[in-house]
């Protein structure tokens, strides 16, 4: 199943040694591919092939709503464009969910899989429509002062104010339309029943202070429902890769055998 339409051409940076095992990187709604700039020093050796989602960054913005599964689609035609059979794969939020996606419908395109801050499902869809009322109303600025709220913890946020200033411009600066046809595809996402069909060796991370996310329901769905999960908790909110980098660099650099 290759999502529900065609999928789209996604903007994406290479980074790292070009002769390295490959290593994706797909991020969170409302980010670019700039918000793993954190990780690039553990993954020197590795091939680095980071990633904008459709309606993001520089990727297209085809209508919407989209789906997980297109937005899954979308990476798989990257990774056979790039003549990539089998990658590793770490994925934050919505970018998880496009990792779980692709782990249990093309399984054998998955080496590895680590996910933060994500989730299998919303089984409340309120916050969705709330969200998606705003943004069909305010466009993205309506929504970037909150979401900063939930990426890092307020006090992160007060000692590292360029920080977060950076990501409210990255939210403020994704296309409406594309943010909007996103948290569409958020409030259908419904993957609890195929994370048994998950066989990639895989790496839960929650944050202990994740508002988006929260380890009940989310990540403790996963850690139960995934075989073999190794399930690992940061003291940092939804952002994991910025707020908490020097920690999920080292969960990644052994989830990943990374020297």
């Amino acid at each position: 199943m290759m999502g529900d339409r065609s999928p789209v051409g996604l903007h994406y940076v290479e980074d790292g040694n070009p002769a390295g095992e490959p290593i994706v990187l797909v991020g969170s709604l409302g980010s670019t591919l700039d918000m793993w700039r954190p990780q690039l020093p553990v993954l020197t050796g590795r091939r680095v092939i980071r990633v904008d989602h459709r309606g993001h960054g520089e990727s297209p913005v085809p209508a919407g709503p989209y789906t997980i599964s297109e937005l899954a689609g979308d990476v798989v035609a990257l990774l056979d464009k790039l003549g990539l059979d089998k990658v590793d794969y770490v994925g934050l939020s919505m970018g998880g969910m496009v990792g779980m996606f692709i782990a249990a419908e093309w399984p054998e395109r998955i080496n590895r899989l680590a996910l933060m801050a994500t989730s299998a499902g919303y089984p409340d869809k309120a916050p969705w429509l709330a969200r998606i009322e705003a943004v069909s109303t305010g466009g993205t600025e309506a929504t970037a002062a909150g979401s900063i709220v939930n990426w890092l913890t307020p006090d992160y946020a007060a000692a590292h104010p360029d920080t977060a200033a950076w990501l409210r411009e990255m939210i403020e600066n994704t296309p409406d339309a594309g943010y909007l046809a996103c948290c569409q595809a958020l409030r259908d996402w419904d993957h609890e029943r195929r994370l048994g069909d998950i066989t990639a060796p895989s790496l839960m991370i929650c944050g202990t202070a994740d508002p988006s996310t929260p380890e009940d329901p989310h990540g403790a769905t996963i850690a139960a429902g995934i075989p073999g999960v190794r399930f690992e908790r940061v003291d940092g909110a939804h952002l994991l890769s910025v707020e908490c980098a020097d920690e999920v660099n080292a969960l990644l650099g052994e989830h990943f055998s990374l020297r």
